[in-house]
């Protein structure tokens, strides 16, 4: 089992920044990669990054060059730097976690939201 608390949300006009972090505890040794999704009202959840233990990182087109995912083990806690924050950045963001011990079984947080006003 894997436990993901995020924290970081809020309320942020365009232009501006936020940083997301989200905590993991449980089967820690397990979780590869770690990543953070998102939804917007009455759209589907959408990878934004995701980051492997080697550091390996991927991101959504839409936010290369202003999302920043980072990852501290000792810390058991995966980071999201927003920059450039636009309006259509708004969503619940969740973290998530694949256990390779379950064939990546998919381990979510309950979301943070995020809301950017123009």
């Amino acid at each position: 089992q894997v436990q993901l608390v995020e924290s970081g949300g809020g309320l942020v006009q365009a232009g501006g920044s936020l940083r997301l972090s989200c905590a993991a505890s449980g089967s820690i040794f397990s979780i590869n990669p770690m990543g953070w999704y998102r939804q917007a009202p009455g759209k589907q959840r959408d990878m934004v990054a995701t980051i492997t233990s080697s550091g390996s990182t991927n991101y959504a087109d839409s936010v290369k060059g202003r999302f920043t995912i980072s990852r501290d083990n000792a810390k058991n806690t995966v980071y999201l730097q927003m920059n450039s924050l636009k309006p259509e950045d708004t969503a619940v963001y969740y973290c998530n976690a694949k256990n390779i011990l379950e064939r990546l079984k998919d381990y979510w947080g309950k979301g943070t939201p995020v809301t950017v006003s123009s």
